[in-house]
């Protein structure tokens, strides 16, 4: 972990719980856990990759952070004050500096309105640059995507997902955003493009000195564009490490099932498969100590009922896990030291 960067934004101990109703004539509300005591440092600056399984509460922090729902519970430190404290005017201006790319290029523009109204759209709500200067920025921003001047006037359904998702970029980084959430921006795109969007955000980051959260659950794409990964499974982070660490010397084993699904990019190379039983617990009922014990193939009987917490393995790589340490952890338990 590089300790030498400024923290931007520090989460702790943040929850997300769900009322849902139970069915659609019953009057009976059950509880979606989908966050479950998050901790984790954003450096100004990185790019801090999030990856995981759909369900694993990716997309929830991310809405969280912007504050789109509000937690159950915990702290969201953005530059060290706390924004849920946050209303009015003062949250306004949060928003100015916390942006999002949403998943979906086709859903997330609206139909009605041109591309050049879409992306000037930011400006006019913070009343940015004059009225006659507002039009030569949205065309520069255009430009920075790679789209041209002469598109600014046509609608969404004249352009294609890669190109729509130009113009999704364009209208977050309009008003010179410190943190852009980026919620799994290619995978609605083809292949071809995938590369051609990734390497945009890391010119745009270079250029302006972004810091992302970059949501997504493609191994090979979070590698290509993270300086740390957090990996998160039912609401919490099993494991975080920078890149190239986690990458070669993943701790925990549901980290080390998701690398094993990786293809190797080597004709004739055979990998071993680390297939895990079962399917994932639901998060109305989560079981109790490790969530992940029901499929772990390392499961020992200290997983069922203590909680592994966030431990340092050296160099900033955090797991949760009992694999290493669990024997002094096992005493204490039986011992009645730790529940």
């Amino acid at each position: 972990m590089n300790t030498m960067k400024p923290v931007l934004l520090e989460i702790k101990g943040l929850i997300k719980h769900f009322n849902v109703q139970r069915g659609f004539l019953s009057e009976r509300r059950t509880v979606v856990k989908a966050l479950n005591g998050v901790d984790l440092k954003i450096y100004r600056g990185e790019t801090l990759g999030i990856v995981g399984e759909s369900g694993c509460g990716k997309s929830t922090l991310g809405r969280l952070i912007m504050r789109l729902d509000d937690p159950t519970g915990g702290e969201i430190l953005f530059e060290g004050e706390d924004i849920l404290r946050y209303s009015g005017d003062v949250l306004r201006n949060y928003r100015k500096k916390v942006q999002i790319i949403f998943q979906d290029p086709y859903a997330s523009l609206n139909p009605r309105r041109t591309a050049g109204s879409t992306v000037g759209e930011p400006l006019l709500i913070y009343d940015v640059d004059e009225r006659k200067g507002r039009g030569e920025r949205v065309a520069r921003l255009m430009e920075q995507v790679g789209l041209s001047r002469e598109q600014m006037n046509r609608y969404p359904h004249e352009f294609s997902g890669g190109q729509r998702q130009r113009i999704g970029i364009a209208r977050a980084i309009a008003l010179n955003p410190t943190l852009i959430i980026a919620d799994e921006p290619v995978s609605a795109l083809d292949v071809s493009i995938q590369a051609q969007i990734l390497n945009l955000l890391k010119d745009l980051q270079r250029e302006y000195g972004l810091t992302y959260l970059f949501i997504t659950h493609d191994l090979s794409v979070v590698r290509h564009m993270s300086d740390r990964i957090a990996v998160m499974y039912m609401g919490k982070i099993v494991e975080l490490a920078r890149n190239h660490d986690l990458y070669e010397h993943p701790f925990h084993p549901y980290t080390m099932a998701l690398l094993s699904a990786v293809p190797v990019p080597e004709p004739g190379r055979k990998k071993e498969r680390m297939i895990l039983d079962g399917d994932l617990p639901s998060a109305v009922n989560l079981p109790a100590g490790c969530t992940f014990h029901p499929r772990c193939p390392f499961r020992m009987d200290v997983c069922d009922h203590v909680t592994p917490l966030l431990n340092d393995r050296g160099g900033g790589h955090l797991t949760a896990c009992h694999m290493e340490g669990c024997r002094v952890r096992c005493i204490d338990y039986e011992a009645g030291l730790i529940s």
